[in-house]
């Protein structure tokens, strides 16, 4: 295929980019559609705290490390506390957006995936949220941990009987880390870089962040990561990305010119 004959990266980039508009209002229509699905949850309060009790009991079954294991490390210094409440309040939302934004842009094939494999998790996790209602840790007694929001800030709830713009009784699964480790997953998988490793940084910070918060329990982000694990099974990999095309292409043409040489030799 020749100079004239052959798509440029950025033609098979804008032939594989959906619709801006139309991504648009699916990923906002997602989005609430999972908001207001949450209040769903709202005032079954006695299943949430009864629900946290044995999901307590069945991390030390399991033996897991208590979660006070975690948030003695943040009690260490006002500031470090400080800086994972305010991780945990703003960088959860804006990194997927961030993410999904610049596939859109620079792998639209990897966008429409990860986009699909992303709205299985919420869905997943919608459906968990609705039939387990579940008191995050810093709710539990038995957990004897603090809410390191409200002691250090900043706080991104209210008192749970007058918030009345989350559900603070659908700690499971995580989504928080479930997301991070998808965010971490497609830009692994998306690029190329020795370096894009480093990504795994994302969501390791948020587990810590998620459990020494007692926002969630270590449980949460086990069944977000399993949640994860079957999304990611059934909304298979693109098979061929503008990326990948052009490098296929790129180690074909010395074959094709080879091949040439020899046809020519023949005659």
């Amino acid at each position: 295929m020749n100079a004239r004959t052959e798509p440029s990266e950025a033609e098979q980039s804008a032939t594989a980019r959906p619709p801006l508009v139309r991504e648009l209002l699916l990923v906002v229509g997602l989005f609430l559609v999972y908001k207001f699905g949450r209040q769903l949850v709202t005032g079954h309060t006695t299943e949430a705290y009864r629900n946290a009790g044995r999901v307590w009991d069945w991390e030390r079954t399991l033996h897991l490390p208590g979660e006070g294991s975690v948030q003695s490390l943040l009690l260490h210094g006002d500031t470090l506390a400080h800086l994972a409440n305010t991780y945990y309040a703003t960088v959860h939302f804006p990194a997927t957006v961030a993410f999904l934004v610049w596939l859109y842009l620079k792998r639209p094939a990897h966008y429409v995936w990860a986009r699909r494999v992303l709205a299985l998790l919420t869905g997943a996790a919608l459906v968990l949220h609705l039939v387990f209602p579940l008191a995050p840790p810093r709710m539990l007694a038995a957990a004897g941990l603090i809410d390191t929001a409200k002691v250090y800030g900043p706080s991104v709830y209210g008192p749970p009987q007058t918030d009345t713009l989350s559900n603070q009784f659908a700690a499971m699964p995580s989504l928080h880390f479930g997301w991070a480790l998808m965010v971490a997953i497609g830009l692994i998988v998306a690029t190329r870089s020795r370096w894009r490793w480093l990504w795994l940084l994302h969501p390791l910070v948020t587990l810590v962040v998620i459990v020494g918060t007692a926002n969630h329990y270590w449980m949460d982000a086990i069944v977000a990561a399993a949640l994860l694990g079957i999304a990611l099974a059934v909304v298979h990999l693109p098979h061929r990305t503008a990326t990948t095309a052009g490098r296929a292409q790129e180690k074909l043409a010395p074959a094709e010119s080879e091949e040439n040489v020899l046809v020519g030799a023949g005659r």
